[in-house]
């Protein structure tokens, strides 16, 4: 039997490694794209393999043009099909500067890599995936995008990375309507304070957010396999009717709540 094929961008650490795992439990080969930790990807694709799953590493920085066009290349080497790309990859700022302060360099670099990479890597995978439906290899592909609460969430000093998850929602709503008369369905997961290295360097404050203060009203961290578990959702085909829909896997913090 055939098994259905996913692509994850930045899958070698954090909610993408969560996604990457959760994925091949449920029964995906997986490509597990990665920038730079070779050990992490590899120790990834092992976890893929144990659960019975056929993994293929494949280094590519989705910024790049060049890249892109590799990475999907080589995803269709070594599997022939593709069912589902997961755009998970994503960076933090290297410094949080005051909106009033911040400069451009900070603004370039997550915008190349948190919005026009997955934006132009679902132009390409989706125009492979049409012609995939055509040709009857596969017939029902999806789009998941991970963004963040950080989409609708103001923080003042890191507005960079604010504004390029808002940007990941309208990609969402774009491709969700231009794909659905392919039979494409385009979902977005909002992650929530997830416990991951990004997250790491913020622990006591998120700690005290959660815990004494309820930011989230399911008071504990959120793993990456609770990220995970929506993508499999997805990934699974048991939301056939919808696109476009923002899925909240945040333990409630998009509720308000008096």
């Amino acid at each position: 039997m055939t098994r259905p094929v996913a692509l994850v961008t930045g899958a070698s650490r954090g909610i993408g490694r969560g996604i990457a795992l959760a994925l091949a439990a449920a029964g995906h080969d997986v490509v597990v794209n990665y920038a730079s930790n070779a050990d992490a990807a590899k120790e990834v694709g092992e976890a893929i393999e144990a659960a019975g799953g056929r993994a293929a590493l494949v280094r590519a920085d989705v910024s790049s043009a060049a890249d892109r066009e590799r990475l999907v290349g080589e995803t269709y080497a070594a599997f022939g099909r593709l069912d589902l790309l997961v755009n998970n990859a994503g960076v933090a700022p290297n410094v949080r500067a005051d909106l009033l302060e911040a400069g451009e360099e900070s603004f370039d670099r997550l915008i190349a890599i948190n919005l026009k990479g997955p934006y132009f890597l679902t132009q390409l995978v989706a125009n492979r995936m049409i012609a995939q439906i055509g040709a009857g290899v596969v017939t029902s592909p999806r789009i998941v995008t991970i963004s963040s609460i950080s989409a609708y969430t103001a923080s003042v000093n890191r507005g960079d990375y604010c504004v390029a998850k808002a940007g990941l929602a309208m990609m969402t709503t774009l491709y969700a309507a231009r794909l659905a008369e392919h039979g494409i369905n385009v979902y977005e997961i909002r992650p929530g304070i997830v416990a991951t290295d990004m997250t790491g360097a913020v622990t006591g404050k998120y700690d005290r957010l959660i815990h004494d203060e309820g930011i989230t009203p399911i008071r504990r961290w959120g793993k990456p396999a609770d990220v995970g578990a929506a993508v499999v959702a997805v990934a699974s085909g048991l939301l056939p009717f919808s696109t476009g829909q923002v899925i909240d896997v945040d333990g409630g913090f998009h509720l308000r709540a008096l």
